[in-house]
């Protein structure tokens, strides 16, 4: 920190200015202050103070969590001296601040866990803490909260200890597991009426359950099951004390999930959830919401683990169908919240009951899924005052929308055909009311795809029935009777008969505010399937929304060739006229207007017209781009300021040039220009991502390519500069992400224009830089970039050019190979996340490729630079882990999967 170390009273002032400061600016302050001395040196001392002063919850509270946060990211600032003095001084500090308050007592729990899992040192943790604290009542709870936080921190991302120490780790506490449990049993016990102590009991044992390290016959015959499930037999039981019994079942459920292994256990886990039937009911009945939701996670949970001796063997032993039952009790409660915690089992049932594929097995299974889909059309019906459309993004509107994920994924067991059918006949009839109609309506489309189009005059029915609701019906039934019209555009296709009627039904929908975005949607999606008999229903005058105009664009696409370049010239004209409007008001009001709406309906009709054009036919769509081509420059000039509307400009542009491919060649020259002189002044990434587009369509054109890389070298002076800024990567994901998607695409297209470039060498140190980001897009674009570059080496495509760029990328390698190779050992060791590790492996596999001796050179210089213990003294890797490693990876039959 500047100034050297901060004075108490100037701390303890920051930390009241954060918590009570009424000027926001003061607390924003206050927070960048106090960050800064939590990440440098003296927050170690001046916490310490802190905790010894207990002058308030506030100043407690921040020193205890700095202190929590300096374990966990700085420990290895700490001399390996002082580690026990620090772990002493903490046990004071809890025992001290055991009462101030829980978020405190949480706080410095976790920083001890956090260090007994660094401190290799600190041998047998838990035997030691139990034997100082746990006959003094008033030390229990911390030092339970200690036992509950520390199994749950062995795995957490905050701390890089290493699979050697974690495995030491969880081998140490397997073996005091036992003392744990009866520690735990001694508690409940004791508790009496004590709540909050068998909630921290619960809370402890549920933490143990999940790190799965408790002995599964000594937890079978345990006192503390019996009084876990007595808590929730119970109907007295506070809602508090049920949910920490409820969790800790879950956890317990969870960890048997290898069922076989774990019989004793699961055979009274089994029967002990069977036996919660009777509390469900009465839970219902006094209308307890909050229980019911835990006794149906617990139902849930006891699916999940027995599901596949469920399927293996229904109806017998463990494979018992009583199970399914608890589930479809749940899906009658009235509340739809209950049903939806069961849609994960019933998911993955229909996930096995698919693979097995097997008739009887379905059979037994079907009439359990026909009650689930019962459920499910009531729990979808809207309340019976509902007005207007149903709403999509509301909790409830989230909710059918999974209902609908969950129907497509389990029909198969039904019948698509015959559930469709019987769902029909309910509403043919009888007579139901408005919602009931609606929510069948809204299942029916949720199938209407799976069904064969094929001669079914079920379905053609349906449809000649949709296109005849008067519009005096609920507005909710005419909205999802147009989305199952939506959904039904393979029958329409096999029927053309029915195009007319259903086009003027969904016309009259168009016409409606509340509905014309669905019936757009409906016009897209028959559009696209049914493009040859509409090209005679083509109007362009009629494209005012997004969903209609890519429909109109697919039919476009079928029209005679010297049709299009008509039609698509009326169907732009009403965007560009906006655009030119806009830009004439905000020339003569100085303010500034959005056009994003007509940006976007163009970029939608020249993603969707995608004619076919034999070789040597000019592109239709060509003049009609390179006229509209003035409006989108102005436009881009005018608003380049705005990182939204500059997008949205570069994405119309993007599907410009790829709708008409090499015709838009006269664009290119004045789009770069103005895409490098905007990006001087103000790096939008989106425009690096348009450079990849173009690129990828002219790389292989041998005019276009000095001018293409010039294009590159142009961006890449302003995107190293904002790059190389503290945490820059960090900061400009996005930045990173587009600029290798564009070098990758220069690697594809025109690989030796690049790696014979000056600008090749900068580029190289940027991914090497790069390669730490653990950012899901930005760095897969820069492994990608990499692999491809040195694959271009390796695989020889018969260009005159390859000896030559082989040895401009040996040139490469042996200048940057071994600082590359390092680096992706380290960053796969320190900073990236596991699913990362695959393209990363990519990357090393085309190194060894290109040069196996070498690479076997340079894998062995960078093991031997890996740290071989942790700051708390803890081995993170043998000599022998590290040379079987070696020999993994560069033995010749290796194999990346």
């Amino acid at each position: 920190m500047e100034g050297g170390k901060p004075t108490l009273p100037l701390v303890y002032q920051a930390v009241q200015a954060l918590y009570h400061d009424p000027d926001p600016a003061g607390k924003e302050r206050a927070s960048v202050w106090l960050g800064e001395l939590q990440r440098s040196m003296y927050a170690w001392e001046i916490s310490d103070q802190l905790l010894q002063l207990k002058q308030d919850v506030e100043s407690c509270y921040f020193a205890a969590q700095t202190m929590k946060m300096k374990i966990q990211t700085s420990f290895y600032e700490l001399p390996p001296e002082t580690h026990t003095a620090l772990r002493d001084s903490l046990l004071s500090h809890i025992q001290n601040l055991k009462d101030l308050s829980p978020i405190i007592v949480t706080q410095l729990a976790l920083a001890i866990a956090d260090l007994a899992l660094q401190m290799a040192s600190w041998k047998g943790c838990v035997q030691t803490l139990i034997e100082k604290y746990s006959n003094d009542v008033s030390s229990m709870p911390f030092l339970i909260e200690i036992l509950t936080v520390l199994p749950e921190e062995v795995h957490s991302r905050s701390l890089r200890i290493g699979a050697n120490r974690r495995t030491e780790i969880i081998e140490d506490l397997a073996y005091y597991s036992t003392t744990v449990v009866t520690l735990l049993v001694t508690c409940a016990e004791k508790s009496g009426h004590d709540e909050k102590m068998l909630i921290k009991v619960f809370r402890c044992l549920g933490s143990w359950f999940n790190l799965g390290v408790l002995d599964n016959n000594f937890m079978a015959n345990n006192q503390l099951l019996m009084i876990l499930f007595q808590v929730l037999q119970r109907d007295e039981t506070s809602t508090n004390l049920h949910e920490a019994a409820s969790d800790c079942v879950c956890s317990a459920l969870y960890a048997i999930e290898n069922v076989a292994v774990h019989m004793p256990l699961a055979m009274q886990l089994f029967q002990g959830v069977l036996s919660l039937e009777t509390a469900y009911h009465m839970a219902v009945a006094r209308e307890d919401l909050d229980k019911v939701l835990n006794y149906c996670r617990i139902f849930t949970e006891l699916c999940e683990t027995f599901l596949e001796m469920t399927v293996r063997t229904p109806g017998l032993g463990m494979g018992d169908l009583r199970i399914l039952e608890l589930l479809l009790i749940c899906a009658g409660h009235p509340q739809y919240e209950v049903v939806e915690i069961s849609f994960n089992f019933w998911y993955r049932l229909g996930e096995h009951l698919y693979k097995t594929n097997d008739p009887a097995l379905h059979r037994v299974f079907k009439p359990y899924i026909q009650r689930l889909l019962h459920s499910l059309a009531r729990h979808c019906q809207l309340d019976p005052d509902h007005e207007g459309v149903p709403e999509d993004t509301d909790d409830f509107g989230e909710f059918r929308m999974r209902v609908s994920d969950l129907v497509k994924d389990v029909i198969f067991l039904v019948g698509s055909m015959e559930c469709f059918s019987q769902l029909y006949s309910t509403l043919k009839e009888g007579n139901p009311p408005w919602e009931v109609t609606e929510a069948v309506l809204f299942i029916m489309a949720s199938i209407a795809k799976s069904i064969d189009p094929e001669n079914n005059p079920t379905l053609t029915e349906v449809l000649e029935q949709i296109v005849l609701l008067p519009e005096t019906v609920h507005l909710a039934v005419r909205y999802t009777s147009i989305e199952l019209v939506g959904e039904m555009s393979e029958v329409i296709d096999r029927n053309p008969c029915m195009l007319d009627p259903v086009l003027n039904f969904l016309m009259k929908g168009l016409r409606e505010k509340p509905l014309a975005s669905v019936a757009a949607k409906a016009i897209h999606s028959i559009c696209s399937v049914c493009r040859d008999h509409m090209a005679q229903h083509f109007q362009g005058d009629l494209s005012h929304c997004d969903w209609f105009i890519s429909g109109t664009a697919l039919v476009l696409a079928r029209l005679p060739l010297e049709k299009i370049a008509e039609c698509l010239n009326d169907l732009c004209a009403v965007q560009v006229m906006a655009l030119r409007k806009l830009l004439a008001q905000d020339s003569s009001s100085g303010k500034s207007s959005d056009p994003t709406v007509w940006l976007d309906r163009l970029a939608v009709i020249f993603r969707h017209t995608n004619p076919i054009v034999e070789n040597g036919q000019t592109h239709p769509c060509q003049k009609v781009i390179q006229e509209i081509w003035p409006v989108l420059s102005e436009t881009l000039n005018a608003h380049q300021n705005d990182n939204r509307i500059v997008e949205r400009c570069c994405r119309c542009l993007r599907f410009a040039v790829r709708c008409v491919g090499k015709g838009s060649a006269s664009l290119l020259q004045p789009l770069v220009t103005q895409m490098v002189s905007v990006y001087q002044v103000y790096p939008h990434s989106c425009f690096l991502y348009l450079g990849s587009i173009l690129v990828d369509e002219y790389g292989m054109e041998e005019g276009c390519r000095q001018g293409l890389l010039d294009m590159l070298q142009a961006l890449c002076m302003p995107t190293f500069q904002l790059l190389e800024q503290p945490n820059g990567l960090r900061n400009h994901p996005d930045t990173v992400d587009d600029l290798f998607r564009l070098v990758t695409r220069f690697v594809q297209r025109s690989p030796f224009t690049l790696v014979n470039s000056s600008i090749i060498v900068h580029i190289i140190q940027c991914a090497i830089a790069s390669t730490t980001l653990d950012h899901r897009d930005a760095n897969c674009s820069v492994m990608k970039f990499i692999r491809d570059l040195i694959h271009t080496g390796v695989t020889n495509d018969h260009e005159d050019d390859f000896e030559v760029r082989k040895r401009l990328i040996g040139q490469v390698m042996e200048q940057h190979g071994q600082q590359l190779v390092t680096q992706l050992i380290n960053t796969c060791c320190f900073c990236l996340p596991p699913y990362t590790l695959p393209d990363v492996a990519e990357v090393l596999w085309e190194i060894m490729v290109f040069d196996r001796p070498t690479f076997c050179r340079w894998l062995e210089t960078a093991l031997k630079g890996l740290p071989k213990e942790t700051a708390g003294g803890a081995l993170t890797v043998t000599h022998k882990q590290l040379t079987d490693f070696h020999k993994q990876v560069t033995r010749s039959d290796f194999l990346f999967c």
